[in-house]
């Protein structure tokens, strides 16, 4: 059984806010409370949120966007009033220093926050907000004992809210929203906005707010807890060129580097109290947080958001601080006499934030490396380095009578440092252990044992972005979120619940992972491993209407698939077959069919939003297939060119204009609206030849044939699928001078048709035509082909009936053409015709073809439980259809006949002598146990003792381990990592029965593919075979890799 998502799909219409439990209307029902319309006695200006002038100025400020929210959905903003106040607004103090190296500070400033509507009269309150303990207005509340807060009072990030009969004298009824503390309350505002139809991204992806008439708070009290993870949090990384030359656009340089002002990072607080997220690592490339405005933290805290700072950036401090205030080298073990006043400040100058504050403790080496030093003496710098941020922490809260245990910190075990703790570094027990996953999505570990113990807890660093090792991806989306589903429960379920961080490079093109993954982090329990496609339409009515969420997740859906598979910064021409499977024809046919429904979509969507959808779906879509199209016709170019087919000039032509489109989509997303967002898509995608970006977009290297000059093997060439050999003529791919090619052969349980191609390669239109036996059927069999582009011909070759074929024969296609063959005879292509049979008694399994057995791992002929685990089905995890593993995710070791087990039967028919290989393609996870639970898996067919295969090798922390840059780049184990997932088994004509047994929790199986001596080279695999039970003969296409 897969498990569910809580919120059902009925609630389209009435739900706005993403997975949360429903507090608003739009029409009237029974007690149900107007905050918005005139029909039940409130005139459309007269609304008011009520808060307390003595709440935090985080609060007011979300109050305040509450008001205006109404505006942004009714056309009229409610009023803020501010009970009992004596100021105009809201007001944070704060002290600006007065130097980068000397901690010392000037006079005070202020922030302001929104404005109050003076008034001492609350009769049209609506809306009452505030925060337990910090708001007059809502202990009033609560001593009156108009609402009970017993269930959140002292709890984190938590809130209630209800509507209450006469909460005050003269109000009749209000909604009263209550925190437990500041972004409790503020958590509990913007949920409100968010339900009345405001976008959490209204800035950021240009969201508009959908409208109504009539708003109504139901008569339901909501208690919202504290969330899954406690720490929520983004890191803006990676922000050269696209981030900065946007906000180069936009905001005033700073004194030393892009304009990342209070200004700037006011729209990403917002962002993230909207998502229900808390904390920010803030750019790093040219950026210092606390030094390009000082406004900048103190903004942060008055928002209530987290501060922290980069894994490689303790104490509070950019890297780039040091390179402009620090002196001399950055060693703990040489230059500590300067190191450690540098600490100092930084810890002096968060002070007066403390309480949002999270310290990154220890040191890497300078600029995101390594410490250099051997291992030991590497372990005892960065150990020497912690004592002494402890003790610099001690002695900062002393005069408050707290000490360094009273404040969170974190220790991150990016890269080496996971082989500094492994090798046994350790912290104090209230630091938290960040652990991180490989940079590209696969948890490297999970606290187990003891580590579960620490008071400190544990977390995860993530990456949506990345640059290094083997390629940079930065550009646009390629997250599979089902993929985060699985990665985070792994983290969730073994406790690494205190802090969850992603790298999101830009911000910009990542909103939906963005949103998806602080929807995990708030609510793990609400998202099953099954729940992307609802989630998908609940975010797509949110952003662009319930009529418009089960297309728009589709859509959203199926491009995580396809963008998934690779990076688009690792791509090439020669990444998917030109020739077998039809596998990079039916790629590019998935993405154009994936365009063609974005663009439908887009096009019947009302105008205000065609902006936003462009943003965040149709740009991705587009561009995705705009690249796709780069890369596949290129790799037709070349097989062109080895063909001397004519076509090979304007297929390269068509890569120049492709290449031209990428360049025009660019443009247009920094046209939109006013060119809004100039720059930001500046990244560099297509020509890189190692790990770094390339400067400067570029293309593969493409090849023309001379046009006015004829083959010396005549005006006429013929090829055939799965070959790049070509006749007449000679070349390196075929028997020279043989005059005659042999197909693929047409098998009943194989694709229902092969083809061959008639093109031009001369001067002159030539009519030509194929003569078959009776039993084959070629379709076209005739044509005329010249050097006019669009004339080659591919003609598909079947069998119509089958029970006309008693024993395989050779058919053989003669070519005849008005044309002469140049100095060549007319060419034949042979065509083997096999006619297999399978009894009546296998109806539920695979059958072979070619030589090749391909199974999608969803489909099981049989699944089993054991032991309290079971297999559940993963859906669009993986690079075709849906993957399996093992449930629950922290099951113990299962080895081979202890634990569930999946059975796939398939039958053969071909005799070989070796043993047959079996790989299996496993999702690209990592030894997230440690290296005592490696991940393993056993396999078996029919009676023979299960084989147990360690696929992820066990090497120490500090290196990858062998195939891992492959695995990556590939999104599975098995394709080009090595051969760490194939094993060898005797298979003789007949059915089998093969079982697979993960052994340990993790093991994630995508694809098995059965090679009986017939695999052809590709990227995602063959196809998956013929499934009896299933499939017909005669119908089955056999080059389809998504579901249908």
């Amino acid at each position: 059984m897969l498990l569910k998502l809580l919120p059902s799909l009925a609630l389209f219409s009435a739900v706005s806010a993403l997975g949360q439990n429903q507090t608003i209307g739009f029409t009237a029902s029974n007690n149900a409370f107007q905050l918005f319309g005139s029909s039940h006695g409130h005139q459309e200006s007269s609304g008011q949120i009520l808060v307390s002038p003595d709440d935090y100025w985080g609060v007011q400020k979300a109050a305040g966007d509450l008001a205006t929210d109404f505006g942004r959905v009714t056309g009229t903003n409610l009023s803020l009033t501010a009970y009992g106040a004596k100021t105009a607004q809201a007001v944070y103090k704060w002290h600006a220093p007065t130097s980068d190296v000397v901690y010392a500070v000037g006079p005070e400033q202020q922030i302001l926050g929104p404005l109050y509507t003076k008034t001492k009269d609350y009769k049209d309150t609506v809306i009452i907000v505030g925060t337990i303990g910090h708001s007059a207005l809502i202990d009033q509340l609560v001593k009156a004992k108009k609402i009970d807060v017993s269930k959140i009072k002292g709890k984190w990030e938590s809130f209630v809210s209800q509507v209450v009969k006469n909460p005050l004298p003269g109000v009749p009824k209000a909604l009263v929203i209550a925190g437990s503390d500041a972004r409790g309350s503020i958590f509990g505002i913007y949920d409100v906005s968010e339900q009345i139809g405001v976008s959490p991204f209204w800035f950021w992806a240009d969201t508009p707010a959908q409208k109504h008439s009539e708003i109504y708070a139901l008569n339901t009290v909501k208690v919202q807890g504290p969330p899954s993870v406690k720490y929520r949090g983004l890191f803006i990384n990676d922000e050269q060129p696209g981030l900065t030359n946007w906000v180069n656009n936009n905001y005033k340089p700073g004194k030393y580097g892009p304009g990342m002002n209070h200004l700037f990072f006011s729209t990403i607080f917002e962002l993230l109290l909207r998502l229900r997220a808390n904390y920010l690592w803030p750019a790093m490339w040219n950026g210092m947080f606390n030094v390009d405005d000082y406004e900048n933290q103190p903004l942060a805290d008055a928002y209530a958001i987290v501060m922290g700072s980069s894994h490689t950036e303790p104490m509070m401090r950019a890297t780039n601080e040091w390179g402009k205030f620090g002196e001399g080298a950055w060693r703990w073990d040489t230059n500590n006499a300067s190191v450690r006043p540098f600490f100092e400040y930084g810890a002096k100058r968060a002070k007066p934030y403390i309480n949002n504050s999270l310290f990154t403790m220890a040191m890497r080496g300078s600029g995101d490396t390594a410490i250099p030093l051997t291992r030991d003496k590497a372990i005892k710098a960065a150990t020497d380095s912690v004592t002494a941020q402890r003790e610099i922490l001690d002695e900062l809260l002393a005069d408050e009578g707290k000490s360094a245990k009273d404040i969170p910190q974190m220790w991150c075990l990016y890269k080496e440092v996971q082989d500094y703790f492994e090798g046994g570094m350790s912290v104090p027990e209230d630091v938290t252990l960040l652990w991180t996953d490989d940079n590209w999505g696969n948890v490297r570990r999970v606290p187990i044992g003891d580590e579960k113990e620490r008071s400190g807890g544990a977390g995860i660093y993530y990456h949506f972005d990345y640059v290094g090792d083997p390629r940079n991806y930065k550009w646009i989306n390629t997250i599979n979120l089902a993929k985060s589903v699985e990665q985070m429960k792994i983290t969730h379920e073994y406790g690494a619940d205190r802090i969850w961080i992603v790298n999101v490079g830009d911000l910009k093109g990542l909103e939906i992972p963005i949103n998806h993954y602080f929807d995990l982090a708030y609510n793990i329990d609400q998202w099953g491993y099954d729940s992307v496609p609802q989630w998908l339409r609940l975010w797509a009515a949110r952003e662009f209407g319930s009529k418009y969420a089960e297309a728009i997740g589709a859509v959203v859906d199926k491009y995580g698939i396809l963008a998934g598979r690779r990076k688009y910064e690792m791509l090439s021409p020669g990444t998917y077959s030109v020739i077998n499977y039809n596998e990079a024809e039916t790629v590019l046919g998935e993405w154009a069919a994936l365009a063609s429904d974005a663009q439908k979509l887009h096009d019947s969507l009302p105008v205000n939003t065609q902006a936003s959808f462009f943003e965040t779906v149709l740009h991705p879509v587009t561009a995705g297939y705009t690249v796709y199209k780069i890369y596949v016709k290129a790799a037709q170019n070349d097989l062109y060119v080895k063909q001397r087919r004519t076509a090979t000039n304007s297929k390269a032509q068509d890569v120049l204009t492709d290449f031209n489109t990428d360049a025009a989509i660019t443009k247009k997303f920094h046209t939109i609206l006013g060119g809004k967002w100039n720059g930001i898509m500046d990244q560099a995608h297509l020509g890189y030849d190692y790990w770094q970006q390339p400067m400067r977009n570029s293309l593969p290297p493409l090849a023309f044939v001379q046009t006015t000059e004829t083959s010396v093997a005549g005006n006429l060439g013929v090829g055939i699928e799965g070959s790049n050999a070509t006749v007449s003529g000679d070349d390196q791919y075929h028997d020279n001078g043989s005059g005659s090619v042999t197909s693929l052969p047409l098998e009943p349980y194989g694709p229902k048709t092969r083809y061959l191609e008639v093109f031009s390669r001369g001067t002159e239109a030539c009519k030509w035509s194929i003569a078959s036996p009776s039993y084959l059927k070629v379709e076209p069999s005739s044509g005329v082909t010249g050097p006019q582009q669009g004339s080659d011909v591919r003609a598909y070759i079947s069998v119509p009936d089958w029970s006309k074929i008693t024993e395989t024969q050779t058919a053989i296609l003669n070519f005849t053409s008005s044309c002469n063959w140049g100095n060549y005879q007319s060419p034949q292509v042979k065509v083997p015709v096999i006619p297999r049979s399978i009894p009546g008694t296998f109806n539920n399994g695979f059958v072979e073809a070619g030589g090749v057995v391909s199974i999608e791992a969803e489909h099981s002929t049989k699944s089993t439980t054991a032991n309290g685990a079971k297999y559940i089905t993963l859906p669009n995890h993986g690079r075709s259809q849906a993957a399996v593993s093992l449930s629950p995710i922290t099951s113990p070791s299962l080895p081979a006949g202890t634990g569930p087990v999946l059975e796939y039967d398939f039958f053969t028919f071909t005799e070989i002598a070796n043993p047959a290989n079996i790989t299996l393609f496993l999702s690209p996870s990592l030894n997230f146990l440690s290296v005592e639970r490696p991940l393993k898996y056993a396999i078996a067919v029919d009676g023979e003792a299960p084989q147990t295969i360690q696929f992820v090798g066990t090497v120490t922390s500090d290196v990858s381990p062998p195939g891992w840059g492959a695995a990556v780049a590939d999104a599975a184990w098995g394709v080009t990592s090595g051969r760490q997932t194939t094993t060898m088994h005797k298979i003789v004509p007949g059915k089998h029965t093969l079982k697979f047994w993960a052994v340990e929790p993790g093991v994630v199986l995508q694809k098995i593919v059965i090679d009986l001596g017939g695999v052809r080279k590709s990227y995602l695999g063959p196809p998956e075979s013929f499934r009896a039970g299933v499939n017909k003969v005669g119908k089955y296409d056999g080059t389809t890799y998504l579901s249908q």
